[in-house]
This record gives C-alpha cells, sequence and structure tokens, in this order.
C-alpha cells in the first residue's frame, strides 16, 4: 500500500512543503486539506493590490513548481487529529489516515474585544475572500475607511485605500507605526509619511466602545476623539490556527510547539512549518517563538518536508534568519533577522542595526536593498550555531485526545492539482524513512474546482 503524508493547510507554506516532498523523490500520496475554496495565493498583495484593484483574485495565484501530483480537498479544513492513531478527521466525519504529516494552518485575523465583528461593515484581512469584501465595501460607500491597528498590514492598507482617494483614519495604540518592528527612526518617517500623504492619525489611543448606526459606526477613542466610518478594518494582529488540535494532546499555546528541525513535541511523523510553527531557533538563543513572514513559510515548509522523509533521528536544526519586507506610498523598508530582541541599536552601515547581548540580532533599511543584501551575511557569521546544541529530539507522548465531536458539515469532492515544471534532481544517496523511488507519470489535464478552472 502507498504512503500517504497529508499536508492539513493549502497556502504557501503548505505547498511549498508538498513540493518539497516530490521533489525529494517521495511516491507516495498527498493529500493536501485547506480550509478555503481557492487553490494556493500570495497574501502580501491582499492588503495592496487586491486592495486597489490592480490585481484581480486571479492574479493572486500561486504557480505550482514541480510533479506536485497531490489531492487538493478545498473547502475541507481539519476538524480534529489524533496522533496517536495518526489519522485526522474532515467535516462529514471522514477519518484520513497518513503515515506522515505536515501542519501548515497559518495564522487567523486576531479578535478585537468590543468590536462588533458580525456587522457587515466591520472587516478582517487574512483570506482572499477577506480582501475582495474590503475592496467591494470601499467602493459601494462614501465615508471614511477606518483601520485599526499600526502593524504592517494596517499601515499597507491605509497606504492602498488612500490610492483608491478615500479618507482614511488609522488608529493605533503605540505611539508611533512600526516602531517595535523597524526601528524609532524609520518607524517615525513611515509616520511622517502616511499624515504627509492625508491619513488621519490616531496615535497611543485605545477604543472605549463602538457606536453602530444606519449610516456607519462611531469609534469613541480614550482620547474623546470619535471617528464616524462607513467601512471599518480590524488588523490588530493574527492567533495561530490551532483550534483543531484542541484535545490532541499536543501543546498548542501561542502556536504548535516544535522541537529545533520542525518535529512536533509530542508525536511522531508530524512536523509543522509557517505561523503555525513554535519552534527554537538555535541561531537565535534558542527560545521557542513563531515568526510571522512570507519567507518563513517558504523556507519553512521545504525545511519541514526534508525533516519529515529523513526522520527525526536524521533531522537537521532549522535555523533561518528571518527577512522581511513592505512597501508604502513608493518607499520600501526591508529587514532581516530578529530586531525585535534588539536591546539597542547602532548603525551599520547606513542600516538601523539592533544588538543583543553584544551580537548583531537584526537590520532593518529604507531604501537601501543593497545594503540590506551586503549585510545579511554578517547577521549569519555573528549568530553561529553550535553544533552540540539541545534539539529536543525525544518527543514527550501526547496526553489521551478528545472524543471527537460529531457535528460534522459536508465534505466537496477532491480535486487535483499539479505543477508545470520539472522538478530538481534527486540525490540517489537519500533513502528516508517516507521515502519512495519515483516512477515516471503522466500529468492529467487541468481540472475545475469550484466552478472555477484549476491552474498550475
Amino acid at each position: 500500500m502507498s504512503e500517504r503524508i497529508v499536508v492539513v493547510g493549502g497556502g504557501l507554506g503548505g505547498v511549498r512543503s508538498a513540493e518539497r516532498l516530490r521533489e525529494m523523490g517521495f511516491d507516495g500520496q498527498i493529500t493536501i486539506l485547506s480550509a478555503e475554496r481557492h487553490l494556493p495565493y500570495h497574501r502580501p498583495c491582499l492588503s495592496k493590490q487586491i486592495i486597489t484593484g490592480e490585481w484581480t483574485p486571479d492574479d493572486a495565484l500561486l504557480s505550482f513548481s514541480g510533479d506536485l501530483d497531490a489531492e487538493w480537498r478545498l473547502n475541507s479544513p481539519a476538524l480534529h487529529l489524533d496522533p496517536r492513531k495518526q489519522s485526522v478527521w474532515v467535516p462529514g466525519g471522514e477519518e484520513i489516515k497518513y503515515d506522515g504529516m505536515i501542519i501548515a494552518t497559518g495564522v487567523d485575523a486576531r479578535a478585537m474585544g468590543g468590536a462588533p465583528r458580525h456587522d457587515p461593515r466591520v472587516h478582517v484581512l487574512r483570506t482572499l475572500d477577506d480582501a475582495v469584501a474590503i475592496r467591494r465595501n470601499i467602493r459601494q460607500s462614501q465615508g471614511l475607511v477606518a483601520v485599526i491597528g499600526g502593524g504592517f498590514i494596517g499601515c499597507e492598507l491605509a497606504c492602498s485605500i488612500r490610492h483608491l482617494g478615500r479618507d482614511v483614519a488609522l488608529i493605533v495604540r503605540s505611539p508611533a507605526l512600526l516602531g517595535g518592528v523597524v526601528g524609532d527612526d524609520i518607524g517615525k518617517k513611515i509616520t511622517e509619511a502616511h499624515v504627509e500623504h492625508g491619513v488621519r492619525l490616531a496615535t497611543g489611543v485605545g477604543i472605549k466602545h463602538w457606536v453602530r448606526q444606519p449610516g456607519g459606526i462611531g469609534i469613541h477613542l480614550s482620547d474623546g476623539q470619535v471617528f464616524f466610518a462607513s467601512c471599518v478594518v480590524l488588523a490588530v494582529g493574527a492567533s495561530p490556527a490551532v483550534d483543531w488540535l484542541r484535545g490532541s494532546g499536543l501543546d498548542i499555546s501561542d502556536g504548535v510547539l516544535c522541537d529545533s528541525t520542525n518535529h512536533v513535541v509530542g508525536a511522531e511523523n508530524l512536523v509543522a512549518c509557517g505561523d503555525v510553527a513554535r519552534w527554537p531557533n538555535m541561531r537565535f538563543n534558542g527560545v521557542v517563538r513563531r515568526v510571522e513572514h512570507w519567507l518563513n513559510a517558504v523556507e519553512g515548509g521545504r525545511a519541514a518536508a526534508e525533516n519529515l522523509l529523513v526522520g527525526r533521528n536524521h533531522a537537521k536544526t532549522y535555523t533561518p534568519v528571518p527577512r522581511f519586507w513592505t512597501e508604502q506610498y513608493g518607499m520600501r523598508v526591508q529587514g532581516a533577522g530578529l530586531p525585535v530582541l534588539g536591546t539597542d541599536t547602532t548603525d551599520v552601515n547606513g542600516l538601523t542595526g539592533f544588538i543583543a547581548n553584544g551580537k548583531l540580532v537584526g537590520i532593518v533599511g529604507l531604501e537601501s536593498p543593497g545594503k540590506i543584501i551586503t549585510e545579511t551575511p554578517e547577521l549569519f557569521r555573528q549568530n553561529t550555531v553550535e553544533t552540540n546544541v539541545p534539539v529536543w529530539t525525544q518527543p514527550q507522548p501526547a496526553a489521551a485526545p478528545e472524543v471527537l465531536p460529531t457535528t460534522m458539515i459536508p465534505v466537496p469532492e477532491p480535486v487535483a492539482a499539479h505543477a508545470s515544471s520539472v522538478p530538481p534532481s534527486v540525490s540517489s544517496s537519500m533513502s528516508p524513512p517516507l521515502q519512495r523511488r519515483r516512477h515516471s507519470r503522466s500529468r492529467p489535464e487541468m481540472v475545475r474546482v469550484g466552478g472555477g478552472r484549476a491552474r498550475p
């Protein structure tokens, strides 16, 4: 019987991990469970090109590389996991057995206490459908658009909405935009750019209460200001998508706890990657943390697939140097490392350098792509990985899982998605536990997904 690896999550991390499985020669069945109705798409464009209308939803779809040959189950979220039985349940009550699993469920938009979330004029931004709904509301309404939150998503949204010529209020609890992420100097420049482009900025404030009215929503702030908005977007962060893991016995406090090789603590043949994974990066002090960056989904997805195939005893530690960027009003901010760890700052060739315990742990630059490329190797040099670091290779036994809930919804028909390019060659020296030697296969034609044409 062919082995099966189940990838839970149809986003960037999930699809890149599935690609890596095929590149390494895994010839068993790959089943991808996705809570969404869309095939994988780029998320960075949701706060930019989708909002402005420069891209259509089809433009956002990811291209698949390699001979993926996966069974896609769209609109089919995982509902429950029993890691001891190596089983996952999906809508309709179906139990799916697996030989290996990759958890790549990402994050959900964080809830905001007191906000009238069920009002159709109040939105969050996490999915492609969220972005389309926000754009529709903006086009159909005439009043102020209020964005709550001054992180990357909130700032990019405010910029995109101003690009459409709409009046925008950006309401932020912190005293400056992005200050805790990019440093005070660059945060100040970003803040000034928003003001110069007409954003009505309220910083250092909280929201006392909301008032829903037929013509809009009143937002009463702690400093006495009141904004009346026809559209509200809550951009106050994200929470790991782990509800389906409750009762599994795994540690899911702030994400899925992994060892330093992507293997989930408390289970066998189970790895996690991307925003949902919490692991000790031995390059940066080994404290377990999550990293919510686009590139971590790519690199983490590939690393998780590799380490699943070779097995826990032969897995390599995952020790990336994170990189991130944002673009607002034509200004591009780029960073590398973990600036949040810094206790002091210094100048690094015109970049803001973040220092912790005498080491450079992060760099951020404004309109400095060349310098970022030049100085990033210094992060690797100053944050070397010791060869004898503990990686928690022995999993703790999982607690007995809870009884599976019986309330289910119908499961859609599975569909297949295939890629367009030839994968790189596979090293003949690799013989991991879950890997099978590949045979040649012909590519089937594209199929229809939910009434729309699936594309590779």
